[in-house]
């Protein structure tokens, strides 16, 4: 996958300094623009101010839990797509993540080319989300004239 291919907005969540300083690196190094935050409370709150590609989130944190974060941001942004990220996931929290709309439940130590082709797929389905918003849009237009 070439940078210009991928070319994302990743909004990277951790409690972790260390590790979102690493993987922010590498993911700044392959093109995309990341940016931070090292609590759920910031995420949303980032999430409210910002248009993101991609979301990818640690499970377990303090405060608020990644599938909490996840709600909540699902609530107020649907389109939004979120990758739940953990080194302490269990099948069942990973089942949870995907029914309240994660795209993926990824471990660490996480294999950096499949956080790449995550993030680029996360990418493309919230493009087709909204496109798919805007034909919809249009067509009720389109449906309200008196032709």
């Amino acid at each position: 996958m070439s940078n210009e291919e991928l070319k994302a907005n990743v909004l990277l969540v951790d409690d972790e300094e260390q590790f979102l300083k690493v993987v922010s690196q590498r993911l700044g190094m392959r093109g995309l623009k990341v940016e931070s935050a090292t609590s759920g409370d910031e995420a949303i709150k980032k999430a409210d101010q910002k248009d993101f590609d991609a979301i990818v989130v640690d499970l377990v944190m303090p405060g608020k839990s990644g599938i909490e974060v996840l709600k909540e941001i699902k609530q107020k942004h649907p389109d939004l797509q979120i990758i739940i990220l953990t080194g302490h996931g269990t099948v069942e929290a990973g089942v949870e993540a995907i029914k309240e709309g994660a795209i993926d439940f990824l471990q660490k130590p996480v294999d950096f080319e499949k956080l790449l082709q995550k993030i680029s797929e996360a990418k493309n389905k919230r493009f087709l989300l909204i496109e798919k918003k805007h034909e919809e849009h249009l067509k009720e237009i389109l449906q309200s004239k008196p032709w």
